[in-house]
């Protein structure tokens, strides 16, 4: 029986009517695609910016809402959409970008498709409000399902197009399900749009959290790829790479033209970062990615974990960009060529990079020179007889700080009794001999660095430094004064005072042992002085002060000229033979001084600084920097409360030709903003406040020895007590 039954099934199964085909409703075809297209916030974020820099935009700001599932909003000033282009611009498969087939063999432009907004309005409720040149005004319009949900509204609008998604993924609960985590999926956005910054960096990218004051990504338009990305990645990364540039002509072969950035062996990271961009267009290249991690792995075994930036172009013709629904791979003619090329050129850039080196763990004997050993903490316990000295972590490997016994260098040696160091000289005197041959007339002990130094020490007020080092920093409380809280006290201190200290004493801690920053483009002496002689000048239109300003900046240009080679050695100044200035010290880590105050600085050494007496020469050389590595208030107002007014500007009303005002007029002055100007200034003051409480007071609790001046001229004042406070609440 049961072999039967068995029977009987399987001729069921061979005799059944194969099932129907049915065309698929337009809207499953649609919702499909589009889940292909937008598969998760990030790929909106993408396309959208990818049409921004198609319109041939200057600036790009996106703001996300829930890490893209509630806000997605993308604002470029690009050329705008027309009007009568507004009833399709959503539809399947509507492009600008080409028109035929055969358009795809040199498409130059990153979007083609048609999909992208389509697919966005198939899965979240999209709203556009554009405007082109010499309109008027802008129009707004929403979408849904690819088509318009009204007619176009006129409305107010700033040059280019805003494109605003909401809602992302209301109709698909599944895939917002597994969305839900908003950290991870902003993280990718920020990603993504700091690679962006630093491959176009004549545009302007930003973006924040929907409410928050600070971007989290903001770049400003730079020639210098180095600079855009010291902004966007971080100073660590930016001063330990290494160009690289590859071409090859060969018609048999390949025909490509590589340039690129990669990091050196003194780069440590977690994890390997790969901004690849082919031809304008950024993409992952898994096979190339992976040869240079093997590269890598073998030449630099600590430095596995690499950062590296590559910017490829070849013909359009040997590109297959239509291979991948979000764009995100392409496909290359002769691509195991161009990768073993570039394989071969990274290995030996990097085989012969042998410029740096890091600095183990060594014994030597402790310098007697109270310069090298004048702190407490600065002496180091040896290690107990017949044990192996400890390991030095990775990032002790760097001097970070001269003041701070953790990154110096005699931190990580070991001591040693005299008697196994007998006829080896101390540090302090190969130092001496070293610059003694250089320059005999010279000190090699610089005492009076030394006595500078001491002045610091010994002019130390105790409870403004018990303050400084136990304090908590509260927030802001105007543009000047930072609200603090020491034990049951509040303070106000004063910011520029306390940065202008700091940065002084550390230039004297950190002499002759600075990074630098390197300036993108020479900046002219006398070119600078002459800008600052300006600023200063009640009358800058009458030709005697010219003629003046000139022979003073001539004079002063000469006068640094001469004393460039001690400014470098000491100070890390860089002048030219030409008199242009090209690089500054790097006088607080993760700072970057306000680069609208350099003029300023170049007249204060030209003409502030005694350069016969060398204890008053550094002195103010240390107080020039000082000055202009303080956090003084961006040169743009604060556009809070009554700075605001600044960025309003008048323009005559529209259609009001027959309106007459009470004095005779006939246009009525309307008052709009700035919106350009308020957006960097916001930044600006954004980034100071951001800088104020993650770097210059974490730096004034290390370093900062507060002397007695500031006691009684207003950098520190007491506001009120908590104490008191607390027991009248207790009584209440």
């Amino acid at each position: 029986m049961a072999d039967a039954m068995e029977v009987d099934l399987q001729e069921e199964r061979v005799f059944k009517d194969p099932p129907n085909i049915r065309r698929l409703d337009e809207t499953v075809v649609n919702r499909i695609a589009a889940g292909e297209v937008i598969q998760r916030p990030v790929s909106a974020v993408k396309e959208l910016v990818e049409n921004s820099l198609d319109a041939h935009s200057s600036s790009v700001n996106v703001v996300v809402k829930d890490g893209g599932l509630k806000l997605i909003q993308v604002t470029d000033d690009g050329h705008g959409i027309r009007y009568e282009d507004l009833p399709i611009l959503c539809e399947r498969h509507t492009t600008s970008k080409l028109s035929t087939f055969e358009d795809l063999q040199s498409i130059k432009s990153m979007g083609f498709r048609g999909e992208a907004l389509a697919s966005m309005t198939y899965v979240g409720h999209v709203t556009v409000t554009t405007i082109t040149k010499g309109q008027l005004h802008g129009y707004r319009v929403s979408y849904k399902d690819g088509v318009m949900e009204h007619e176009p509204k006129a409305c107010a609008a700033v040059k280019g197009t805003q494109i605003m998604v909401e809602n992302l993924f209301y109709n698909m609960s599944a895939r917002r399900k597994t969305l839900q985590n908003s950290a991870d999926d902003y993280s990718k956005i920020v990603d993504l749009l700091s690679r962006f910054a630093i491959h176009h960096t004549s545009v302007s990218f930003s973006c924040r959290k929907h409410g928050a004051a600070r971007a989290d990504v903001h770049s400003v338009g730079t020639r210098s790829r180095v600079d855009a990305i010291r902004s966007v990645y971080g100073v660590s990364i930016a001063q330990n790479l290494m160009k690289i540039e590859a071409s090859d002509n060969d018609l048999s072969s390949s025909v490509f033209k590589m340039d690129g950035l990669i990091s050196n062996f003194n780069f440590v990271a977690k994890k390997i970062t790969m901004v690849l961009f082919i031809n304008d267009r950024l993409v992952e290249w898994t096979a190339l990615k992976r040869a240079l991690e093997i590269v890598y792995s073998a030449t630099l075994p600590k430095a596995s974990k690499p950062f590296i930036y590559m910017s490829i172009v070849l013909p359009p013709e040997h590109v297959d960009v239509n291979v991948h629904p979000t764009k995100r791979e392409v496909s290359l003619l002769n691509q195991e060529v161009i990768i073993e090329k570039i394989q071969s050129l990274v290995e030996s850039k990097l085989r012969n990079s042998n410029d740096t080196r890091t600095f183990q763990e060594q014994t030597i004997e402790p310098s007697s020179s109270g310069q090298v050993c004048s702190l407490k903490d600065s002496d180091i316990n040896p290690s107990p007889s017949g044990s192996k000295p400890p390991k030095v972590p990775v990032h002790k490997m760097v001097r970070t700080d001269s003041s701070d016994p953790a990154g110096r260098l005699h931190a990580y040696m070991q001591t040693k009794s005299h008697s196994h160091l007998d006829g080896i000289s101390s540090l302090t005197s190969v130092r001496s001999s070293i610059r003694q041959r250089r320059n005999p007339k010279e000190t090699a002990d610089l005492t009076s660095i030394q006595e500078l130094i001491d002045d610091i020490d010994g002019n130390s007020h105790s409870s403004l430094l018990d303050i400084v080092r136990h304090c908590t920093y509260v927030g802001m409380a105007d543009d000047v004064f930072a609200l603090l809280q020491h034990d049951t006290h509040l303070y106000l201190a004063n910011v520029v005072n306390l940065s202008k200290e700091l940065m002084y004493q550390q230039v004297l801690r950190r002499f002759a042992h600075f990074n630098a920053i390197e300036l993108s483009n020479p900046a002219s002496l006398k070119e600078l002085t002459m800008l600052a002689l300006k600023e200063e000048n009640l009358n800058p239109e009458c030709a005697v002060n010219d003629d003046l300003n000139e022979k003073i900046a001539e004079m002063s240009t000469a006068l640094l000229k001469q004393k460039r080679e001690m400014l470098e050695e000491y100070f890390c100044i860089h002048i030219d033979i030409d008199g242009n200035l090209t690089r500054l010290p790097v006088v607080l880590d993760q700072y970057t001084p306000d680069m609208d105050r350099v003029p300023d600085f170049v007249l204060c050494l030209g003409n502030d600084v005694d350069w016969e007496n060398e204890k008053t020469c550094f002195q103010a050389i240390a107080a020039a920097l000082g000055n202009f590595y303080a956090m003084h208030p961006p040169m743009l107002p604060n556009p809070t409360g009554d700075g605001l007014k600044f960025y309003e500007k008048k323009r005559p009303s529209e259609n009001n030709e027959d309106i007459e005002t009470p004095s005779g007029d006939n246009a009525i002055m309307t008052t709009e903003i700035d919106n350009g100007l308020l957006s960097e200034a916001e930044t600006a003051w954004a980034q100071r406040e951001w800088s104020i409480q993650h770097i210059l007071f974490p730096a004034i609790k290390l370093f900062l020895k507060p002397p007695a001046s500031m006691a009684n001229n207003g950098t520190f004042v007491r506001v009120a007590s908590l104490e008191k406070l607390y027991k009248i609440f207790e009584r209440c």
